[in-house]
């Protein structure tokens, strides 16, 4: 027997906020699922199987369309969603390389290498974490509980650093990284001592030079990059970018020793010199956190 096809099969489409409301109504009324579905030009199977997965089952309510509609939205969102980190052998690297203190950032650069034909990036490391392997936070290098957002400028106070030159104003080839030359530096200071580290990266090459320092103090912080970047030639010393800390307010006087030229981040965006918020990062799990307390020796600093 041919099938019947004079009249077009109905496209499936899901059912709308209005439709839950008629089925919510109806079972409130005490309507049977055949009569609801019939009301609303729908399969009763449908009824029935919308009932059973957005089930409310919140004080004796049975059904409720604002709830059911969250939970449909929710569950077709999850179906698009791509996953993290599929592959059972990144997984098993990524755990294990977290343990041993690695951070995502280095793990997608070492993965390829110690694993060949496999790869990924920070970025799908951190989402993983987040969304599905929670227990894991704790091995990252802040440890936050949610991923911290960039915060904004609005009703915070600016502290002033005179005569600074924006590092909108830096030349743009600096950001290639591709001249040896250009410089980031950043402290990082401890609650169990008023002592601090300083560190100063080159762009290029990612050298870090990192230096302990008697106080977080203008003096303490120029005399510390000065004698960090002495020894490299003058060709080596181009720019030197900072954040708007108060102990950079003599960067004119470090200029004027090593020839070189200051540029300052925006307030509150230390994400334009990644480089050195990077290094920092490190250098605060390593020496400064409660696992690795490092007592800073006011003899030895600079």
């Amino acid at each position: 027997m041919e099938r019947n096809t004079t009249e077009k099969q109905k496209k499936y489409t899901h059912l709308t906020f209005a439709e839950r409301e008629e089925i919510s109504i109806g079972l409130t009324s005490g309507k049977r699922v055949a009569d609801i579905a019939k009301e609303i030009e729908r399969d009763a199977s449908t009824i029935y199987r919308e009932i059973t997965r957005n089930n409310a089952q919140i004080n004796d309510v049975q059904y409720r369309a604002n709830r059911a509609q969250i939970r449909a939205d929710k569950r077709k969102k999850e179906s698009h969603a791509r996953q993290r980190l599929a592959n059972p052998v990144i997984q098993k690297y990524v755990v294990k390389k977290l343990k041993e203190e690695w951070t995502p950032e280095i793990i997608a650069g070492k993965l390829p290498l110690d694993k060949p034909g496999y790869k990924t990036n920070h970025e799908s490391i951190y989402l993983w974490i987040y969304k599905d392997r929670r227990d894991l936070i704790q091995w990252l290098p802040r440890a936050h509980r949610n991923r911290q957002k960039r915060s904004s400028i609005k009703n915070k106070r600016c502290i002033r650093v005179p005569d600074r030159t924006m590092i909108e104003h830096r030349d743009p080839q600096i950001q290639t990284r591709n001249e040896a030359g250009h410089w980031e530096t950043d402290t990082a200071v401890s609650r169990q001592s008023k002592a601090a580290i300083t560190a100063t990266v080159e762009r290029k090459s990612r050298y870090l030079i990192a230096k302990k320092i008697k106080g977080k103090t203008a003096i303490a912080m120029h005399c510390a990059v000065v004698n960090s970047l002495k020894k490299f030639p003058e060709k080596l010393r181009k720019t030197i970018t900072y954040d708007n800390g108060t102990e950079n307010a003599n960067h004119k006087l470090t200029d004027m020793a090593l020839k070189t030229k200051a540029y300052f981040c925006n307030p509150y965006h230390s994400w334009e010199k990644g480089s050195i918020e990077n290094r920092i990062g490190m250098i605060r799990r390593y020496f400064l956190s409660q696992k690795n307390r490092l007592v800073l020796d006011y003899s030895k600093a600079t």
